[in-house]
Formats: structure tokens, C-alpha cells, sequence
């Protein structure tokens, strides 16, 4: 399976040097665009582009980024409940079509974000509670494959009625872009399982992923899953590298101080998140697993998003993101805290070292397959 990676990029200037989170703060045509063309520079698969209450329109970004950039291509974070699911069905794929490279080459990817917390939601007006969100993202992600397939249909569900619904417009990748969703509780696992193609988590323990993928296989088996497809998986990690493993170390010490003089050393806690609760057992079990996975930044953060680190050179870095690979992790997202010269720095001999080895890895099991 060929390795995917994927990035993510914001439209403002960071606040400070050292950031956590980078989809904050208004709104840069200068900095969005090199931001972007940093990662086309670096060999990216993908660039996330997040989603808040308060952040830019996800479309737009994306758009604008496309046309600045010559292959790279877009995850697009959306949230069902703001955009009837046959709107934006077909807002997905008229960005298929027209941002395809001329030699085929598809450029989005769709990942459904159902909402974070209750009051951020508030900010949107949406006052439903998750269990509700995610059973109406479900009859959304259903309604978008329904209208992609050119086909008409009628749909009554608990949220949504179509009659007739159809679309000119089909995606550019057949039979439909690739749609990744996220979370941990049984609402978001159950739909996943039964609407989605690629289960996206952040970086935890190898042995804590190997389960969660064993587990969710189990999930999807329970469905007539969207044309019978296996589910694929996608793991986000925060990259702290340097030229000796020392020296990564001391990066990395660097910016937990000053991320914890940032927020006063006063991490906001997990609350009602699941993944963000895993998170912080872990990071409570042990400071670091499997030999470089670090998770003070996500205990000092209180886990909310992707907050775990790899710290290394770039060689013992590519080694560890290659573990999971093994796993059945086909994605793997990688942001730094100084975004965009990190963007950069992984280009130059991270990201190469991590296709070196898929490639490796994908030849040893095609020899292996052969000799069985």
C-alpha cells in the first residue's frame, strides 16, 4: 500500500514561535500561500485544512491553496449539520474535478469533523449533543454518497429527507473522494465503521494502535460497508527533529517551556473527549513510549488534538513512523510546532526517508506473498 502523508497548514501567522495549535487567528493571503507551497516543496500527499467555529471558510482555503500549488493535494475538514449534505456533496466534487492535476493525479481528500465541544459548537449555533451529531453524520456521509453516484434517490432519515435527489456533478475519483473521520467514543467508532474509508487517530502506543485497528476491523465487519471496501487508517504525529538525537531532545525541552509559559502551566484537562482521556493515561503511564514517542506536550495541553511527538533525528524519526506502518497505517500526518520551517525541515530528508522505507517494506511483502 503506498504511503500517504499528509500535513497541515493555517492562513495566519502563528502568535508565537512555538505553537500547538495553528488554525487560529485571522486570515493571510501571503502566508496561506506559502505556507501551501511550502508543503508542495517538501513532497506532501495531502494538507489538512482544519475546521473551528471561529476559523476560515474550508473551501476557500482550499481553493485558493490549489490554485497556488502544483500537485499537492487538500484534506478538507467539514462538519455535517451547517451545509445540506447535497450541497455539499457536490461542493466536494466540483473541487475533484477541477483541481485534478492534467495527468490524473486526484488532489482531496474529505475528513468529517461531527463537532468538538459542546460550547464551541454553541459558538456555530448548534446546540445538539454528540451522540445527535454523530447520528446525523451518519445519514450525512449516506446522503453524499447517494447524490456522487449520479443515481437518483430518496432518502428519510431521523434528521434528513430527499426525494429525488441527484447531481451533474460527480467526483473525479471513482466511485468517490476518500472520506476519513476521527474520534473515540462508541457514537463516532459505530459510524465510522459503517460510513467511512479511513479511521483517523492521533499518535498513541504501537501496541494501544494495534488494538484500536483490530478493534475497528471488527466494527466495519458488521456493515455492507461503502463498496465493500476495508477500512484504511491514519495516525497524526508532531515531528521534533534535529541532527543528533541530543539535540532534539534539548528542541524539544525547549518547547515545552515555552508552551507551558504560554498557557501558565495550566493544560486545559480532557473533559468529555475519549481520545483526548486516552491521551493523558498514557502520557500518565510514561513520559515516553516506544522509545521516542513523547507525550508531555499533550499532558501540559490537556490532549486536545494532535499533541504527541516523535523526537529524534530524522533517520530514528522515519524508523518509528515506519513502525506504524507495519501496523496497517497507510496516512500519516505530520505538523510541527514551528510550522512552517518545519514544513520544510521534513522535506528535506524525513518525508524521503519514511517513502525509502514504505517502499522497502511494500517489496518485502510482495516477496512474501509470492513465495506463499
Amino acid at each position: 500500500m503506498p504511503l500517504r502523508i499528509t500535513g497541515m497548514i493555517g492562513v495566519a501567522p502563528p502568535a508565537a514561535e512555538t505553537t500547538v495549535h495553528i488554525i487560529t487567528g485571522g486570515i493571510s493571503k501571503e502566508y496561506t500561500r506559502d505556507f501551501a507551497q511550502a508543503h508542495d516543496k517538501a513532497g506532501f500527499d495531502w494538507a489538512l485544512v482544519g475546521y473551528t467555529s471561529r476559523a476560515a471558510d474550508g473551501f476557500g482555503v482550499a481553493s485558493y491553496c490549489a490554485a497556488q500549488t502544483e500537485r499537492l493535494g487538500y484534506l478538507i475538514a467539514h462538519r455535517p449539520g451547517f451545509v445540506a449534505p447535497t450541497l455539499a456533496a457536490r461542493k466536494f466534487a466540483t473541487f475533484d474535478n477541477f483541481w485534478a492535476t492534467d495527468d490524473g493525479q486526484p488532489r482531496m481528500g474529505l475528513h468529517i469533523i461531527s463537532g468538538a465541544s459542546d460550547s464551541e459548537m454553541a459558538q456555530d449555533g448548534d446546540w445538539s449533543d454528540k451522540s445527535t451529531r454523530y447520528r446525523r453524520a451518519g445519514e450525512y456521509v449516506a446522503i453524499m454518497r447517494n447524490e456522487w453516484s449520479g443515481i437518483p434517490f430518496d432518502f428519510e432519515g431521523e434528521f434528513y429527507k430527499v426525494a429525488q435527489g441527484t447531481s451533474d456533478v460527480l467526483p473525479f475519483q471513482k466511485p468517490t473522494p476518500p472520506v476519513l473521520f476521527g474520534g473515540s467514543s462508541e457514537e463516532a467508532l459505530e459510524m465510522g465503521a459503517e460510513h467511512c474509508d479511513i479511521f483517523a487517530i492521533f499518535g498513541e502506543p504501537r501496541a494501544i494502535v494495534a488494538e484500536r485497528i483490530a478493534d475497528f476491523r471488527a466494527r466495519c465487519a458488521k456493515y455492507e460497508r461503502p463498496f465493500g471496501k476495508e477500512p484504511g487508517f491514519n495516525i497524526s504525529l508532531r515531528p521534533i527533529i534535529a541532527e543528533t538525537e541530543g539535540k532534539a531532545w534539548d528542541k524539544a525541552r525547549k518547547m515545552l517551556a515555552d508552551i507551558l509559559e504560554q498557557t501558565g502551566g495550566d493544560g486545559a484537562p480532557g473533559g468529555d473527549s475519549v481520545s483526548a482521556n486516552r491521551l493523558l493515561q498514557a502520557a500518565s503511564e510514561n513520559e515516553i513510549h516506544d522509545e521516542r514517542l513523547w507525550m508531555a506536550i499533550a499532558e501540559a495541553t490537556g490532549a486536545r488534538g494532535n499533541s504527541t511527538c516523535l523526537v529524534g533525528t530524522p533517520e530514528q524519526v522515519a524508523e518509528s513512523c515506519l513502525e506504524y506502518y507495519k501496523l496497517g497505517v497507510e496516512g500519516i500526518l505530520l505538523r510541527g510546532f514551528e510550522p512552517m520551517d518545519d514544513a520544510l525541515e521534513y522535506g528535506k530528508e524525513l518525508i524521503p526517508r519514511m517513502r525509502e522505507g514504505a517502499a522497502a517494506i511494500d517489496a518485502e511483502r510482495s516477496q512474501t506473498r509470492a513465495a506463499e
